[in-house]
């Protein structure tokens, strides 16, 4: 009992004292989490030149909890100057809500977010024609590793991006994390020449059936398994290639790949270079 009464005594006095001295020991709350915070994000980082999936996860939770017993504590600390603050300038609190919209949109989009289950660390997203890697998230902003999806390199571009939550009441957010591992890359190889493509048809399309024989097996067992996942039939793992015509009229070669997200590009040389050959012995 004495015991108990001992911890009783210390958590009332504790109390008065914040109470007469808020600026004081608001400080000390704040430097003591943050030094707490930055210990942990360290141990959790480790000597390690590069950060898992894992790692960035848990040091964004780590921030974040912070962030919020931050917060959480300021607010219960001065619960009552808020209160009196809030009851006599009415006015002044609706003015800087309306100043402050942009933060309550990323608030509102962060909490959007996480009960969405819109994305975690390490998946792949876009956003607003922004395409990367997460890193790291909190309430306020997402930060990703630009990737080049524009081009169709699938390369990180070495370029760290952050945005606002409040994206997300603006844009849709695109999850490309099946991407990470294969992806369905689409190119399109353009002629001028009215030249009878047909006769290429069938060689073309066993060239590429050659290139994409390493990982066909693989390629149908994940295609297979994104299918499960995502409940919808996708257009599958075998190559394809049709030859159309463009609104020019021009003759067009559209070749799709599933393959692995690294090899798209060098696919794509390989395949180009082989219908150089093969159209440069049907001009002869």
């Amino acid at each position: 009992m004495a015991y108990f009464q001992f911890i009783t005594d210390y958590i009332d006095k504790f109390s008065q004292y914040s109470n007469e001295h808020y600026m004081f020991v608001s400080v000390v709350i704040i430097i003591t989490t943050w030094v707490i915070r930055n210990w942990v994000v360290s141990l959790i980082r480790g000597e390690d030149n590069f950060i898992s999936e894992v790692q960035r996860r848990w040091m964004a939770r780590v921030k974040n909890g912070a962030f919020l017993i931050i917060i959480s504590t300021l607010f219960i600390l001065w619960r009552y100057e808020i209160n009196e603050f809030a009851l006599s300038l009415t006015a002044l609190a609706v003015a800087i809500v309306i100043a402050s919209k942009e933060i309550i949109l990323c608030i509102t989009g962060s909490i959007q977010r996480a009960s969405a289950h819109a994305f975690v660390i390490g998946d792949w997203i876009e956003v607003n024609q922004i395409s990367g890697e997460v890193i790291d998230y909190n309430i306020m902003s997402t930060q990703i590793q630009e990737i080049d999806l524009k081009y169709k390199t699938y390369v990180y571009t070495g370029k760290t991006i952050s945005f606002p939550n409040s994206l997300f009441f603006t844009y849709p957010v695109k999850n490309l994390n099946f991407m990470k591992r294969y992806v369905y890359h689409e190119f399109n190889i353009t002629i001028k020449e009215n030249v009878n493509l047909f006769l290429i048809e069938d060689e073309l399309y066993e060239k590429i059936d050659a290139h994409c024989e390493e990982f066909k097996d693989v390629a149908s067992r994940y295609n297979q398994m994104i299918e499960r996942h995502a409940g919808v039939d996708l257009p599958g793992a075998e190559a394809h290639s049709m030859i159309i015509t463009t609104s020019l009229g021009d003759q067009q070669v559209h070749i799709r790949l599933f393959c692995p997200t690294e090899l798209a590009s060098d696919l794509e040389h390989q395949i180009r270079r082989d219908f150089a050959f093969m159209y440069a012995r049907l001009l002869q």
